[in-house]
């Protein structure tokens, strides 16, 4: 049995991180507002996404200093500097694009409409122009735009958290922006031995700590000709990539 002050140490190492990110977003967010109507869209885009980074570096920075997280990312600084690319990550738990976006200056991120209209992510976002995903076909128009113009886009062919192990069935949004944009898929491979904000974890249920997490450069896919065999392809490869990842177990347990 957990001793009281490891509880009490757990609760502050998780929730006193959550509590700064509340704090930078929100206040970001106040700032963004102004800020969106007044910096020519360029500018404003790569403030806004510079200013995240650095927002959620800093709360990485405070998960892995508490001894919260075990965090592996180095992996994907290897994509600074280099071409336009689609990001495809598995997506086991909520805070995955936050620790992606840590890494890289210049992403658009694909983001759930609710997200985008939050008190604390909705501005911020909307001066980084992210996607809203509530039109497919808005979606796919404004993120062919954004690699055109030099951008990596992420997005999560899972559409939502995984629910079983190893992958949830993958939407063809992945394949079709590749396509009409021209670009590779880059797949990220996402392991952690945790399912603290996975898919139907309360927010303030402790986990056990630390928790791994570790994010892989996968396989890199040429611009497919064809979206749904692509697809097809991707399921087989985040399968196979995945069986043995630790989230199987946790998620096999459900």
């Amino acid at each position: 049995m957990a001793r009281p002050a490891k509880i009490a140490y757990d609760y502050f190492a998780l929730y006193g991180s959550l509590a700064l990110l509340g704090v930078i977003c929100l206040a970001w967010s106040l700032l963004a507002v102004p800020l969106y109507f007044l910096l020519p869209g360029p500018v404003g885009t790569a403030i806004g996404r510079r200013v995240i980074r650095e927002g959620f570096r800093l709360y990485a920075w405070t998960l892995a200093l508490t001894g919260a997280y075990r965090l592996d990312l180095g992996a994907i600084d290897a994509l600074k500097d280099g071409p336009p690319v689609l990001l495809a990550p598995n997506h086991p738990s909520l805070i995955d694009a936050l620790l992606i976006l840590t890494r890289h200056p210049n992403i658009a991120c694909v983001m759930k409409s609710e997200l985008m209209n939050n008190v604390f992510l909705g501005s911020g976002s909307r001066l980084a122009r992210y996607v809203k995903n509530d039109s497919p076909r808005q979606m796919i128009r404004e993120s062919v735009e954004h690699l055109r113009r030099g951008s990596v886009l992420l997005l999560f062919p899972e559409g939502t958290r995984t629910r079983r192990a190893p992958i949830n069935a993958l939407s063809a949004s992945v394949g079709l922006i590749a396509k009409r944009a021209g670009v590779p898929v880059q797949t990220l491979l996402i392991e952690t031995d945790s399912p603290y904000l996975s898919k139907g974890w309360p927010l303030f249920r402790r986990p056990s700590l630390p928790i791994t997490y570790r994010v892989r450069l996968g396989k890199r896919f040429e611009a497919p000709a064809d979206a749904a065999a692509f697809t097809a392809e991707l399921d087989q490869y985040f399968r196979a990539a995945l069986g043995n990842a630790p989230q199987c177990r946790w998620l096999a347990a459900r």
